[in-house]
């Protein structure tokens, strides 16, 4: 079935702020960012870089860093390979660790370790160290996220690990563990089945008592073809899964294809295109841009490449578009991403990803606007890495992109988020490269906490920080 384009170049031009109607109010304030602190979570975690990027600041942990009642929470490995949770009360200076008796098998930064809480319970859950095979889980006791400041924080408090999820088997390719807690209070894992090029996405969900497969909802057949050739076998890698306020559950994605030949150099990616679809029913059912439906999770209908109405933003494989970028969702419940590849202007053919990105890559901030259209605006700063940006917005809808090396850009909605400008350039952090930031905080105290890592060399272990900025009040 012939895809249908829905936005297919960027919208560059200042968009005026709309006017108010009725009796006239002091304006939303915008953008702005005022650092407060820095933390060490360890001054000596592992460090080693593979896939060009790190074990513990990898942009597909949801989440690495979270904020639960009061409390933040930090998972990450040691030096010794000890997988190791922090926690502290929000605004304190120092944490308190545990470890929660698994070590990292393999050097290899796609072995994160990923946070959730079950709101049912009052659980904390982790999922960790898989990489296209099996996984370490491990829960903690019920309540324990409930009343941080009455239970220790133990070893104690966590069962012990588990290659299944309380006896539920899942797959034995297994990758990119996300949780994602619903709006009734479930706790939804999504993860990859299979491998690169050949993978499916998949939903399993906790309703406070036991573990359920809900399916894969992704397919990886279908033919595509560019203008170099064709690949009848990809993935769908996603920059994100996440429920809006009102209950729907949003997600952007690239696809990456088997098949080089789609291709104009071996060098390149494989990844092409922006594409879009929501559910309605926790993950059930996924519709596209115009509300069709396009897939149903755990049958044979599931989200493929010939499906229309799925790209939202057009761009063939010569580009390097990264996969896993990020994405965020408004006070309206509109969706944003990042988005980031190397633009037509500096060349038609990307020869090494990596160089081609770090000379001449650049971000996108992709959004629905209030008329329902798509639209489009590049970020005026050199990436200067070949790495990943993350996406946040505050409680007036400001958007904020924390690129690489902890630099933070931003756009006031008042503009509609076409007024990008530095805000911090990362001076005295030393940061690797690609950060983390605590998505769950921002609404609860308007911090914006960025997760990372001081650069190193070879396998010699750095120090593992959280800095912290408060946002407009």
């Amino acid at each position: 079935m012939k895809r249908r384009t829905l936005l297919a170049t960027a919208l560059l031009g200042t968009v005026a702020a709309p006017a108010l109607a009725g009796t006239a109010r002091a304006a939303a304030p915008g953008p702005s960012v005022t650092r407060t602190g820095t933390t060490t979570l360890d001054s000596q975690a592992i460090f080693f870089v593979s896939y060009d990027g790190l074990v513990n600041n990898n942009s597909f942990q949801k989440n690495a860093l979270l904020t639960y009642k009061g409390y933040q929470y930090a998972a990450w490995y040691t030096a010794d390979r000890n997988a190791v949770i922090g926690r502290r009360v929000l605004g304190a200076s120092t944490w308190s660790t545990v470890k929660v008796g698994h070590t990292l098998r393999y050097d290899d930064s796609h072995n994160v370790i990923s946070m959730g809480v079950s709101k049912t319970d009052g659980r904390l859950h982790l999922h960790m160290d898989s990489h296209s095979d099996g996984f370490t889980y491990v829960k903690s006791v019920a309540g324990l996220m409930d009343n941080p400041a009455s239970l220790t924080w133990t070893a104690s408090r966590f069962g012990a690990p588990q290659s299944t999820l309380d006896g539920l088997t899942l797959t034995t390719q297994f990758t990119y563990p996300q949780f994602v807690s619903t709006p009734d209070g479930r706790l939804q894992l999504s993860y990859r089945v299979g491998v690169s090029g050949n993978g499916r996405n998949a939903l399993a969900e906790y309703n406070g008592t036991s573990w359920t497969v809900l399916g894969e909802w992704s397919a990886s057949t279908g033919t595509y073809t560019s203008e170099h050739g064709s690949s009848g076998v990809r993935n769908m890698y996603l920059h994100g899964i996440d429920y809006d306020r009102n209950g729907r559950l949003h997600s952007f994605f690239t696809w990456r294809e088997q098949n080089g030949a789609v291709m104009c150099n071996s060098g390149g990616l494989t990844n092409h295109d922006t594409g879009y679809v929501y559910s309605d029913d926790r993950g059930r059912t996924w519709r596209n841009n115009a509300g069709t439906v396009v897939g149903t999770t755990g049958t044979s209908n599931t989200v493929a490449v010939t499906d229309s109405g799925l790209v939202i933003d057009a761009l063939n494989p010569d580009h390097s578009l990264m996969n896993q970028e990020s994405q965020a969702t408004d006070s309206a419940g509109r969706p944003h991403a990042i988005i980031s590849y190397v633009p037509g202007r500096f060349g038609q053919c990307t020869t090494n990803y990596v160089a081609d990105r770090t000379a001449n890559g650049r971000a996108f901030h992709v959004r629905k606007t209030a008329a329902g259209a798509w639209s489009k605006t590049e970020i005026p700063i050199a990436l200067n890495s070949s790495q990943r940006t993350r996406l946040v917005l505050d409680k007036y809808d400001n958007a904020y992109a924390i690129l690489p090396f902890g630099r933070i850009a931003a756009a006031s909605a008042a503009s509609g988020h076409t007024d990008w400008t530095t805000l911090f350039d990362g001076s005295g952090l030393d940061a690797f490269g690609e950060v983390l930031v605590d998505e769950t905080r921002i609404a609860q105290d308007g911090v914006l906490s960025v997760l990372y890592q001081v650069r190193s060399t070879g396998t010699t272990p750095s120090a593992l920080r959280v800095v912290d900025f408060a946002l407009p009040a």
